[in-house]
């Protein structure tokens, strides 16, 4: 029975390296999840960012939504085709909240056996918000955890 291994992939450099080091890993099967963060203008491009111009102020409108439920959607497309040469299963998720929340409950409600997650980058900005996010997966995962560079 493979292992199952739940990637973090936010479209970042450091969560690709993330997903190329899960696809090395001899015999698992591999998710990509992807979280829509409220509170970021493109979570695809970590930073203290808002749809209203304010840090920490989320904006409800029905269109931004899709667009970043579409972007998200659009990633995922990207890294099936990515998949295509690895041997195990992939499968990907995109969902709506709070990353490392999001991550933690996907994580323990599919049975996974590993959670790989990318490390910030030098940016001091991303550090910040995807360092806190690494962490907190890290503190609070009762599987096993790699951050990668």
């Amino acid at each position: 029975m493979s292992a199952h291994v739940l990637v973090a992939v936010d479209g970042s450099e450091e969560s690709r390296h993330a997903l190329e080091h899960a696809f090395e890993l001899p015999g698992v099967d591999v998710t990509a999840i992807t979280v829509v963060d409220p509170f970021d203008v493109d979570p695809l491009t970590p930073g203290l960012q808002s749809p209203l111009g304010q840090a920490g102020i989320p904006a409800y409108s029905q269109e931004w939504y899709q667009k970043q439920w579409d972007n998200a959607h659009d990633l995922h497309a990207e890294l099936r085709e990515r998949a295509a040469s690895f041997d195990g299963e992939f499968d990907s998720v995109v969902k709506l909240g709070k990353p490392s929340r999001e991550i933690l409950q996907y994580a323990d409600e599919h049975e996974i056996d590993q959670i790989v997650i990318g490390a910030a980058s030098d940016d001091t900005l991303s550090h910040v918000l995807l360092g806190s996010t690494a962490k907190r997966v890290t503190q609070r995962a009762p599987v096993t955890v790699t951050v990668v560079r």
